[in-house]
C-alpha cells in the first residue's frame, strides 16, 4: 500500500483521494477608502488597467513579421536580457 508523504501525514492515497477538499480561503473584502485597504484598491486598480503597451508598435512589429521584414537581433536581445537580470556595478 502506497501512502501519503508531506503535510498529509501517511495516510493511504485512497483515503485522500475520496476526501473533500477543504472550503477555499475568504476572497479579500471590495476595495474602500480605508487606509488599511488602499494597497489592495491601488494594486486592483493597476491590474485592472493591464501592462503599459505602445499598442502601435506591437501592430508594427506584427506586420513586420507577417511581412517577413522583421528581423531580430538575439545578440541584442541577448545583451538586455542580460542587463535587466545582472544588476550595475557600483
Amino acid at each position: 500500500m502506497i501512502t501519503g508523504i508531506g503535510a498529509t501525514g501517511s495516510r493511504p492515497l485512497d483515503q485522500l483521494r475520496t476526501e473533500k477538499p477543504a472550503p477555499k480561503a475568504a476572497t479579500l473584502p471590495a476595495a474602500s477608502d480605508d487606509a488599511d485597504t488602499a494597497p489592495v484598491s491601488t494594486a486592483s486598480g493597476l491590474a485592472a488597467a493591464g501592462a503599459p503597451v505602445d499598442l502601435d508598435k506591437v501592430a508594427q512589429i506584427k506586420a513586420g513579421i507577417a511581412n517577413g521584414s522583421y528581423k531580430a537581433d538575439p545578440e541584442a536581445i541577448a545583451a538586455k536580457m542580460i542587463a535587466l537580470d545582472i544588476p550595475a556595478k557600483a
